[in-house]
């Protein structure tokens, strides 16, 4: 559970634990680190409902349903085709749930916030661009998840 403090945590020390084969995300099961996880979000629909003897003239905002982001996660090509091949899965109609967990690390990478991603599947896979230009870039994967709940603890 993250600890309030007058300086917020640096975003960019973090674990992804993608469950089934790839391990827990404890040091040594991860294959590759993420660079970048984003679209962590949820948002909340809302109806509008006013009964005639109200006393205000406006109506009021039930919450109903709510929408989830889809989650983005980018890595380096690391010789490893573990995220392609839960993609193909998939893709060959085998649903392949998995609980996801995002974890932020403080400065002694001791965890400090987790966000869980329940039935996350794979939606879109994006290989790296290639570009003989001589440049130093790097070649980069990113798989696009979608999932039924998120939590944060």
């Amino acid at each position: 559970m993250p600890v309030f403090r007058d300086n917020p945590y640096s975003a960019f020390n973090y674990v992804v634990a993608l469950g089934g084969q790839q391990g827990d995300g404890s040091e040594g099961s991860v294959i590759g680190g993420f660079s970048d996880v984003s679209g962590l979000g949820v948002e909340v629909s809302y109806s509008e409902y006013r009964n005639g003897n109200e006393k205000f003239n406006t109506v009021r905002k039930v919450p109903n349903t709510h929408k989830l982001d889809d989650v983005t996660l980018k890595r380096g090509l690391v010789g490893s085709d573990d995220l392609f091949a839960w993609l193909k899965v998939v893709r060959d109609g085998t649903a392949d749930p998995r609980n996801i967990t995002i974890t932020l690390l403080d400065e002694a990478r001791q965890p400090v916030a987790t966000w869980s991603l329940r039935n996350a599947q794979p939606k879109k896979w994006t290989g790296p661009t290639l570009a003989a230009k001589g440049g130093g870039e790097v070649a980069m994967e990113e798989l696009s998840l979608v999932h039924e709940g998120i939590e944060y603890k």
